[in-house]
């Protein structure tokens, strides 16, 4: 099982630029928005999972397309959009959080909700 990564600010905020650079970073192939597809997969050394649960009515719905299998599988998953089903969450995850703050500038605030997120955020407030 892996990290778990839960993206949440207003549409533009850079979420998806985001994902696109970890990807880029994790020797993943080129990440794209799965806004219409809700998941996107990406091989590489590290095995990543893309949600994006914009359009998720609820968070039955997100259980009943087998959310939580994907939540068992040995890859890192970025949720984009995760305060649209914060029940659903695993307790231990990092978050991100996207502020606008102008036209090419964003106030982004980390925070670790578990052990293995801890190891998360200080892997990368070390870099």
């Amino acid at each position: 099982r892996g990290d778990f990564v839960a993206l949440t600010g207003d549409l533009g905020a850079g979420k998806t630029l985001f994902v696109k650079a970890v990807a880029e970073g994790a020797g993943a192939e080129p990440a794209s928005s799965p806004s219409f597809a809700l998941l996107n997969r990406y091989g590489g050394p590290v095995p990543l999972q893309h949600l994006d649960l914009y359009r998720i009515a609820n968070q039955a719905e997100l259980f009943s397309l087998g959310f939580d299998d994907l939540l068992e599988e040995p890859a890192a998953t970025l949720c984009e959009w995760a305060d649209r089903a914060p029940g659903a969450l695993p307790r231990d995850r990092l978050e991100v959080a996207f502020e606008y703050a102008g036209p090419k500038s964003r106030k982004v605030r980390l925070h670790a909700t578990g052990a293995r997120a801890e190891k998360l955020l200080a892997a990368v407030t070390s870099v």
